[in-house]
């Protein structure tokens, strides 16, 4: 997501180190990871709302469903698959019946 490797990671604790001190930056990272608490108890807050709002009908309702991208590649692998299921009908019914030799043109080879 916000492609950040392991050297970066490393010069950003050095820097967390020597601003803000080690002896603070445990508490930093504590409430860092209740602030992360809150914002993920907020997102399911509100995705439980939406399934009350919405009704039974729509109590699997997950909150990635409605994400544009994810619609979008949702219709657009559904689509590639009923090209391939299509395409391999027209293969299995332009088959040659047993016995049957396939049409040879002698001047084309």
């Amino acid at each position: 997501m916000f492609d950040v490797g392991l050297l970066e990671l490393a010069v950003i604790a050095l820097v967390a180190v020597i601003v803000l001190g080690p002896d603070k930056l445990p508490d930093l990272a504590r409430q860092a990871a209740q602030l992360l608490h809150r914002a993920r108890g907020l997102a399911h807050n509100a995705r439980d709302e939406l399934r009350n709002e919405l009704g039974p009908d729509y109590a699997d309702l997950e909150l990635r469903d409605l994400d544009p991208r994810s619609i979008v590649r949702k219709h657009i692998t559904e689509a590639m698959a009923e090209v391939d299921r299509e395409q391999a009908q027209a293969a299995l019914q332009s088959r040659l019946p047993d016995g049957q030799v396939p049409p040879y043109d002698v001047e084309a080879t």
